[in-house]
């Protein structure tokens, strides 16, 4: 018997030596950016004469931060397209940025869309990072997961990237693809990976109100690092057991997330963001001459003046309200394509412009999206539904929110969802809600993109509607300029006016 129970003693203590040790406690570092979107150089925030941002700045102080402890550095999504740096080259310029920085992962954003999925292709395959996109199906490319081990916690991160990619990219970018559930793929992913990772993280591109509500829902998530929305988030917040980060936008923040672990556990947690500024002698010079080799090309084609701007152009706040910027856009598509009325989507609109000199590039940041002007027939039923929608999601910062030229609305967030909007104006006169108005759009609204369906399902309603090389035709089109991007017929306006002054004029008004 004193010999069975040596050999169970010898037995257990042999399996407890091949079992993972984590008795002593540690410390890894999470180093994270969201929403880059090309911004490579320092620039002014609209309302701000103060210069944020440089990714070489970031880059310097990022290797600072690495140089102090075991480090993860993660991207949340959206970092190829946006900025005309990005733009130019289709993200390939973001890549080599990436590559020299040694990222360890990014989640797919659903700008990294598109350039179509062929671009998004070559990009994932010059990458030297797995680019992930978990509840992604059809697009072999992505992966669902890594695993890596810091300091000796093995640290799975899944990436998520938002459902709403089918209507917030053209449909064209995304066909064939199917986008599932963030709930559904995170419990998945979890459960599979909850024995074989100490840590889990997930990699998100879905908004932070969208990550607390996936923090509440799935249990096992120990942090979020999260992208989509452009939060600006100090402080790591808590909600149960999971931390839920995110590093505002365009490289003018670095998160950095401190994990004490023991026993394959966060035992305690600090996080912070690293505001960016451009300071002499600060930047780090191997990404500095990536950002000038870039920044050249960019200028030798964009750099050419079109005109001057008397005043700002506001383009910060055409997801909540009526905008100069947004005024100036839709009157140009309306009087371009003779609609009696004009409305796009905010989120069409990228940046500001400020006074003074306005050149090529400073509108290809504005409209970087290859849009072109649509224009078809709606009821004002129709036009009544699609103005209902754009003012659905103001709270969450959504692309969705109208801006609009030839009509006049007034609206009241606290309304219940399809009857916020009344006293709609066109030509002064009251909208008729039986008769067909000529409207302006872009033809990915046309297509019923960032879920505009009452322009999707107008023209798709004719028997003869069709797409044919890229050009809408049918019944209730009557304008289909494929053959001119939007941004450049904004460019010839500005050059024939020469001066641009665009006010705000009450189109739209929230009634309290």
């Amino acid at each position: 018997m004193k010999n069975l129970n040596s050999v169970i003693c010898f037995i257990f203590l042999f399996i407890l030596s091949l079992s993972p040790v984590h008795a002593e406690q540690c410390e890894i570092r999470i180093l994270h950016i969201n929403d880059f979107h090309g911004f490579a150089e320092p620039y002014n925030p609209f309302g701000s004469d103060e210069m944020l941002g440089g990714i070489a700045y970031l880059t310097a102080r990022m290797n600072a931060l690495l140089n102090e402890k075991p480090s993860l550095l993660l991207s949340a999504g959206d970092m190829i397209q946006g900025n005309n740096w990005a733009n130019l080259s289709q993200g390939e310029s973001v890549i080599e940025l990436m590559n020299t920085m040694k990222f360890d992962a990014m989640v797919v954003g659903n700008h990294e869309f598109d350039f179509g999925q062929d671009v998004l292709k070559k990009r994932i395959s010059e990458a030297k990072f797995p680019v992930l996109g978990a509840n992604v199906e059809g697009l072999d490319m992505l992966e669902p997961f890594m695993i890596k081990d810091i300091n000796g916690i093995k640290v799975a991160v899944i990436g998520i990237v938002t459902e709403d990619t089918p209507v917030s990219t053209h449909p064209r970018n995304v066909s064939g693809l199917k986008f599932f559930s963030s709930e559904s793929t995170a419990k998945k992913y979890v459960t599979e990976l909850k024995n074989k990772a100490d840590i889990i993280i997930i990699l998100s591109h879905i908004g932070h109100h969208a990550d607390r509500i996936l923090a509440e829902r799935v249990r096992g998530i120990d942090v979020i690092v999260g992208g989509h929305s452009h939060t600006k988030v100090e402080k790591p917040v808590r909600v149960g057991n999971t931390i839920i980060v995110q590093a505002w936008e365009h490289a003018k923040a670095l998160g950095v997330l401190d994990l004490t672990v023991k026993d394959g556990k966060i035992t305690k947690f600090n996080g912070y963001l690293e505001e960016i500024k451009p300071e002499t002698g600060k930047e780090d010079n191997v990404v500095l001459a990536i950002v000038e080799k870039y920044k050249q090309k960019v200028d030798a084609v964009l750099n050419e003046k079109v005109g001057d701007a008397d005043v700002d152009l506001d383009g910060e706040n055409v997801r909540r309200k009526e905008t100069n910027l947004g005024n100036l856009i839709t009157d140009v598509m309306r009087y371009a394509s003779g609609a009696d009325i004009a409305i796009i989507n905010g989120g069409t609109i990228r940046t500001s412009i400020k006074k003074g000199e306005v050149k090529v590039k400073n509108v290809y940041s504005v409209l970087p999206f290859d849009n072109y002007i649509v224009a078809i027939k709606l009821t004002g039923k129709q036009i009544k539904k699609a103005l209902e929608h754009g003012v659905s999601a103001i709270e969450e910062g959504a692309g969705r929110f109208p801006q609009v030229s030839g009509l006049s609305f007034k609206y009241k967030r606290s309304a219940k969802t399809g009857e916020k909007v009344n006293e709609i104006l066109i030509a002064n006169k009251p909208i008729d809600p039986d008769k067909e108005y000529i409207v302006a759009t872009n033809d990915f609204l046309a297509a019923g993109g960032d879920g505009y369906e009452a322009f999707g399902e107008a023209i798709k309603a004719s028997g003869d509607f069709s797409i044919i090389g890229g050009v809408m035709k049918g019944e209730k089109v009557v304008y289909s300029d494929s053959g001119r991007w939007l941004r450049d017929v904004v460019i010839e306006y500005i050059k024939e006016k020469k001066r641009i002054d665009p006010t705000v004029e009450g189109r739209i008004t929230e009634i309290q």
